[in-house]
């Protein structure tokens, strides 16, 4: 096992875990550029100035960021004219780890069927668990876990 992407694995599962509660949390339904420039009590012509474009494409960004068209880097342009940061990171259905050894699991399972254990009857007793576990082990961090 690569005790680098183990170590990854465990160093990001960690520091997401304290992001997954921001992850549940919708955005606003008109957009957090929009939210927060109406709590600023700032206009969009405003923004618009602070951002150097003109009032018709600040409405474009706004709608764009609702309708997940907006670049990362014009939504951090827009951040900052607001004088916010923007946080951006991928938030993972599961663990990494969870994520890694169901995959290496499923490619296990392929193998173990490939091998004729299923049609012998091998995979149906605990003795099959144990095989499944350690093939599994055994693709954990290899090259091509993610590849069918």
């Amino acid at each position: 096992m690569s005790k680098t992407n183990a170590h990854a694995r465990r160093y990001f599962d960690a520091r997401l875990d304290r992001l997954r509660l921001a992850a549940e949390e919708p955005p606003p339904h008109k957009g957090w550029i929009r939210a927060i420039r109406d709590a600023l009590g700032m206009s969009s012509s405003e923004l618009a100035a602070r951002m150097g474009v003109g009032q018709p494409t600040m409405s474009g960004l706004e709608r764009g960021e609702v309708l997940g068209t907006i670049k990362l880097g014009t939504l951090r342009r827009a951040a900052a004219a607001l004088d916010c940061d923007l946080v951006y990171y991928l938030a993972p259905r599961t663990t990494l780890e969870e994520a890694a050894l169901a995959r290496a699991r499923h490619k296990a399972r392929g193998d173990l069927a490939n091998a004729s254990m299923v049609a012998n009857g091998e995979t149906g007793d605990g003795d099959s668990s144990t095989r499944l576990d350690e093939l599994a082990q055994h693709y954990l961090d290899r090259r091509g876990l993610w590849t069918d």
